[in-house]
């Protein structure tokens, strides 16, 4: 049995306490990110997600964040529900034409389309081409490419004149990815310029104005890189193992069912916010699926600190992971099963333990509106497909949803088949 503190190279330690946790993610913590983020979304490359910086990051954060806070994305509902109510429609067509469908191509397109729309005024259009292009190849392989890029920054940049096929491969999608920020982008603006006093308003309209910004149009481009990837795979992966957990417990499923069968048509996310059991499948699809699930590396304080009674020297790196966290048996009993009625009386402990979206200061931005994307898609989902079942077509099985994870995590496969 290993002790909650655990050392795994020279200078990085692992640790699995509540109240550690707590204290490296508080506000105004000491435990800045660590130089592990730097290389995540490009070598070179600063934005609000991987700075290091706390003025910069405290800086941009305020530029950011109320475009996207839970009180400014209610007047795009309408919009957020319309891709998820196109996505749930081509899943039935999909199970009419073939007898199944695969509900995590699906979510993708729904969410890449949510955050195109969103950010650039513009959808991407992936619902309505109905298949993987280069663009979600790209997106599925962010997971996978990441401790390439992370581990090996400076060979991602030489791979550019030697053929070292995986590294090119690195640097390729990275250069694609910037490139499709810099088009979106590109196309707003020439909106925006074309009707000065009618356009449609998104994420970065404030930011496209430098009057009220401040941003280079380089250093646009950076935040809205880390938006593509941070806001279509990560809701996409969430929203699949909820639903693959869902349908393979039938009394979960039907109990949700029953409470989604009492709303209001058209569903909305108004009334979404306060059903019980819909929110506590969320949270415990949160606590088991986390799209981040693993290391959150922080800087220890040059003059160290002292964790759980072991003392970390200055400059070495500590992680906490929700894994480890969400999966503590003193605070979550029978931490493998998917019990969501344990969310229905949290403890303090289960409060402070569940960090899906980070903590503190560098809690994701985008927190709100994947809530929004998770409580909407559950409910329209199964509304529409109250009998849905994980089906077996195509060799589908549990192995293609064992947890992939490097730094985000996806299902091994790819994958996941449903049948109604």
């Amino acid at each position: 049995m290993y002790s909650p503190v655990v050392r795994t190279s020279t200078t990085q330690v692992d640790i699995c306490d509540v109240g550690a946790a707590r204290e490296i993610h508080k506000t105004n913590t000491k435990f800045l990110k660590s130089k592990f983020y730097e290389a995540i979304i490009a070598k070179g490359i600063e934005n609000v997600f991987n700075t290091t910086d706390p003025k910069f990051h405290s800086n941009r954060r305020r530029l950011l964040a109320t475009p996207i806070s839970d009180s400014s994305l209610s007047k795009h509902q309408p919009l957020i529900s319309g891709r998820i109510q196109l996505a749930v429609d081509k899943m039935a067509e999909e199970i009419k034409s073939t007898g199944a469908t695969d509900i995590f191509k699906w979510w993708l397109f729904m969410a890449t389309d949510v955050i195109g729309e969103l950010s650039f005024g513009e959808s991407f259009r992936m619902l309505e081409r109905g298949e993987k292009n280069q663009y979600t190849r790209d997106l599925e392989s962010v997971s996978s490419l990441q401790p390439i890029k992370t581990t090996f920054p400076n060979m991602v940049d030489i791979a550019r004149r030697l053929p070292i096929p995986i590294f090119q491969k690195a640097g390729q999608t990275t250069n694609r990815m910037i490139s499709y920020a810099v088009q979106s982008l590109d196309r707003y603006a020439t909106h925006v310029a074309e009707n000065p006093d009618n356009h449609k308003p998104s994420l970065f309209t404030k930011l496209l104005d430098p009057e009220k910004s401040g941003l280079s149009r380089l250093e646009i481009v950076r935040e809205a890189q880390g938006y593509i990837v941070a806001g279509s795979d990560t809701t996409a992966v969430t929203l699949t193992y909820l639903v693959y957990s869902v349908c393979r417990d039938i009394r979960v499923r039907d109990r949700l069912v029953a409470e989604l069968a009492s709303l209001p048509q058209p569903i909305e996310d108004r009334n979404l916010r306060d059903l019980p059991y819909l929110n506590q499948v969320i949270n415990e699809t949160l606590r088991l699926h986390t799209a981040v699930p693993f290391g959150l590396p922080r800087a220890v304080p040059a003059e160290g600190a002292t964790l759980k009674d072991e003392f970390i020297p200055g400059g070495a790196t500590i992680s906490t992971q929700s894994y480890s966290l969400h999966r503590d048996p003193e605070i979550f009993p029978d931490p493998e099963r998917f019990y969501p009625e344990r969310w229905e009386n949290p403890t303090k402990d289960m409060k402070d333990a569940s960090i899906p979206f980070g903590g503190g200061s560098r809690i994701c931005i985008g927190m709100h509106l994947a809530r929004i994307e998770l409580r909407l898609a559950t409910a329209l989902f199964f509304n529409r497909f109250p009998n849905a079942s994980i089906s077996a077509k195509d060799g589908m099985s549990d192995e293609d949803m064992i947890m992939k994870a490097f730094f985000l995590m996806a299902p091994q496969g790819h994958r996941c088949l449903v049948q109604n």
